[in-house]
């Protein structure tokens, strides 16, 4: 934890607030503060600053806050992301959030098992939380916008057409295309990037896709996981 993230719930005066449970923890035995101890905070979707601690005790923590610091730029990507194992999507939604992106398009895809759609981690309170980790690893307050779509063909046709407006539309697909973002000149552009399930999109969606506008690239002749093409892709545009 590189930022001790509070919410407005936390806040019992205008500049004070108290922790309990797992950021209590956190700072107890791992942190191992102590009084007058400065830590960065931020507070959710507004600005970061410094807390001093002011009381301790094993069952909660008080700070005194400042705030003043805007939260770090975001990356200018609205992810596509065909659903992964549920497994994954818990590491994959901490990997997106610390490095940037703010919206995260979850959708269905013929390799994507119509089970994953019932896991208890795409409930909000659950998939927030991944979320949360991401913010507190990069020193962000800035919550991503999650959304989903269960049917494939609605979302090309339908919602795809606002999303990529005005917008560098690419879908990472392997062995098609040329090589992602090796024109370095592009990626100050705001970019609307899909990547598929484990092994890729099927060549129907594909074809969706690029007549919508998307134009292919690969990430070279290796086949990474999606967890780790990811972080691959997202990186060539920081």
């Amino acid at each position: 934890m590189n930022l001790l993230l509070l919410f407005q719930q936390d806040f019992i005066t205008a500049n004070r607030v108290r922790l309990t449970g797992r950021r209590l923890e956190h700072l107890r035995t791992i942190k191992k503060v102590s009084m007058n101890d400065r830590l960065e905070v931020g507070v959710l979707n507004q600005q970061l600053g410094q807390g001093r601690v002011i009381s301790i005790d094993k069952y909660q923590v008080e700070l005194e806050i400042q705030l003043g610091e805007e939260p770090v730029a975001p990356l200018d990507v609205h992810l596509i992301l065909a659903l992964p194992r549920p497994k994954m999507l818990k590491r994959i939604l901490q990997t997106v959030s610390a490095m940037g992106v703010k919206q995260l398009s979850l959708i269905h895809s013929a390799k994507v098992e119509k089970s994953y759609w019932q896991s208890p981690w795409l409930e909000q309170e659950k998939l927030q939380q991944h979320l949360i980790f991401g913010l507190e690893q990069a020193k962000d307050t800035v919550l991503p916008e999650v959304n989903y779509y269960q049917r494939f063909k609605p979302f090309v046709e339908d919602i795809i057409p606002d999303l990529i407006a005005e917008s560098r539309a690419i879908i990472a697909h392997p062995g098609q295309g040329r090589f992602c973002f090796e024109e370095k000149t592009m990626n100050k552009q705001h970019t609307c990037l899909a990547v598929g399930p484990e092994g890729g999109f099927i060549d129907y969606e594909v074809d969706k896709f690029i007549q919508a506008g998307f134009v292919s690239c690969h990430l070279g002749e290796r086949i990474l996981r999606v967890e780790n093409a990811i972080p691959v892709l997202l990186g060539r545009l920081v």
